[in-house]
């Protein structure tokens, strides 16, 4: 779960600076001096930087990470973008699955719940409009599940299966029929290795029972 601290006093460029790093060819870093090679030399451009960051773009030495390079495929870049919105943003999407569609005001609102006084409202309202403009971007037509990690109780599992086992060699089954009715007889034998004792007890049984 996090929040951003990072956002953009020129929501408006936000679009401009994402088609420049699709029509450019990656570099070893997101620096100064490349934002100046795109054209954007303001030092509010640097802003943008943090940003990326916080979307999972680049890294903390602004190396461009596989996220980067995935949305530089023209295709799936809006996808991508969502995907980093919804990574950078999780506290939000955790209050409202739809947080992209929430208006900037709304998002204000969530957002000063979520900071609880350790934002200004000043910041506060640059980090929604900032949200707000990268929502503009992204694709959220598919929404993400949260992975989670499957794990099998072994011993819950082996607690809830019943174990068949067979009857003891003491005991035994004899099935009686005696005209349409069916009677089923349960027979528990001695423990003895006499054979004649079990030949007197069937022979009982077939005078008794015919």
């Amino acid at each position: 779960m996090s929040l951003p601290d990072s956002y953009t006093q020129k929501p408006s460029a936000i679009s401009e600076y994402f088609e420049s790093f699709k029509a450019a060819q990656a570099p070893e870093r997101v620096s100064y001096k490349f934002l100046e090679n795109l054209g954007f030399t303001s030092t509010n451009d640097r802003m943008i930087i943090g940003i990326l960051k916080e979307l999972g773009f680049i890294d903390t030495d602004g190396k461009p990470t596989q996220r980067y390079y995935k949305f530089l495929d023209k295709n799936e870049s809006s996808k991508i973008i969502a995907e980093g919105i919804r990574d950078a943003y999780s506290d939000l999407f955790a209050v409202n699955l739809r947080a992209n569609e929430l208006s900037i005001e709304d998002v204000k609102n969530k957002l000063r719940s979520l900071y609880a006084g350790k934002k200004t409202d000043q910041v506060i309202g640059r980090i929604a409009t900032t949200f707000n403009s990268l929502c503009e971007l992204g694709d959220f037509s598919i929404e993400t599940v949260p992975k989670q990690e499957c794990k099998v109780d072994n011993t819950t599992e082996t607690s809830n299966i019943r174990t068949e086992r067979p009857l003891p060699n003491t005991q035994e089954k004899k099935e009686i029929a005696l005209g349409s009715l069916q009677y089923h007889i349960n027979i528990i034998l001695p423990a003895t290795k006499d054979q004649a004792v079990y030949d007197a007890i069937f022979k009982s049984l077939k005078e008794h029972l015919g």
